[in-house]
């Protein structure tokens, strides 16, 4: 049962949302924090994901403001926010550019980063032993592994087991964002190549919780890590303050909404991506007028000794 100090927050948290949500002039084009884009997947609005590679700094009034940045780095997690994002030339990458929004020098035993590939765009292999989730945000890629070759859109994504050879080129403005970690073998036991896409992963039960879960990764022993897909309808929320030894790494790609992580409390949106270390306590609740959706990196199926 949730007790009165935090039905209180929530209390104000709802009731801040919906008082931006009145200064933000719901329906009338106004901008905010807590204002709410139309679906795409109803209204012919703009493509999905858009809000990711093309963000928007909300109070939108702050735009302008030098200095200013909702990124945060703590010592057991990171808020990292598209207005902080810094882009550079991918190594051994053609014509692409990348941000590294999570990497071993923030604590975590993996790396997330976007990259940007246009016209005559070629990716580089990751280093030796080091497996590889691409998943497309904007645009397509065609991606190349042996003699075979698979069209990535927009949703779609694919597994790149460690040391397979592989290329993706891309002929438009291209955004996606990729996952690396250097593979924890075991004995007599191997992973393959794995390509799909979202909706043609199977919702699974969420006992205890109203969120929906997809899982892009097959949940076997021989894969050390998964990339789940979360959807919140408005106002949904985690009911479990979650406590674990796995590590996350987080991008939302849709909605808005309020995290916690240790005792603070961030606003968040979409393009918002954020690091979760061992044991940080974690929570999330959707707010605004749709659906939140995030893309949630996380660590599995090995002993945290090894």
């Amino acid at each position: 049962m949730t007790s009165t100090p935090t039905r209180h927050l929530l209390l104000l948290v709802l009731v801040a949302s919906l008082r931006c949500g009145a200064e933000a002039g719901y329906g009338d084009g106004g901008e905010g924090f807590c204002s709410a884009e139309p679906s795409s997947e109803c209204s012919g609005g703009p493509p999905l994901y858009w809000k990711v590679t093309h963000p928007t700094l909300a109070p939108a009034h702050l735009q302008d403001l030098p200095g200013f940045t909702r990124s945060v780095f703590k010592r057991d997690h990171a808020l990292i926010t598209p207005e902080s994002h810094v882009f550079s030339p991918l190594p051994d990458w053609i014509n692409t550019l990348g941000a590294y929004l999570i990497s071993p020098a923030i604590g975590a035993h993996f790396t997330m980063y976007l990259a940007n590939m246009q016209d005559g765009s070629k990716s580089a292999l990751p280093p030796k032993d080091v497996e590889r989730l691409v998943f497309v945000l904007q645009g397509s890629v065609s991606l190349s592994v042996g003699t075979g070759t698979h069209s990535l859109l927009v949703d779609s994504y694919a597994y790149l087991p460690a040391n397979t050879k592989h290329s993706m080129i891309s002929d438009e403005s291209t955004t996606v964002v990729i996952f690396e970690r250097r593979y924890s073998a075991i004995e007599d036991s191997h992973t393959d190549l794995i390509v799909g896409s979202t909706d043609k992963q199977p919702l699974l039960e969420t006992p205890g919780e109203v969120f929906q879960l997809r899982k892009l990764l097959p949940t076997s022993l021989p894969y050390d890590f998964n990339i789940h897909i979360m959807d919140f309808q408005p106002g949904e929320y985690l009911n479990v303050k979650e406590v674990h030894y796995n590590q996350h790494g987080l991008l939302l790609l849709e909605g808005q909404g309020i995290y916690r992580l240790g005792d603070s409390w961030y606003p968040v949106q979409a393009g918002d991506s954020i690091w979760m270390a061992p044991f940080v306590p974690q929570w999330y609740a959707a707010l605004g007028k749709t659906r939140t959706r995030y893309l949630l990196y996380k660590d599995v199926n090995r002993n945290p000794l090894i």
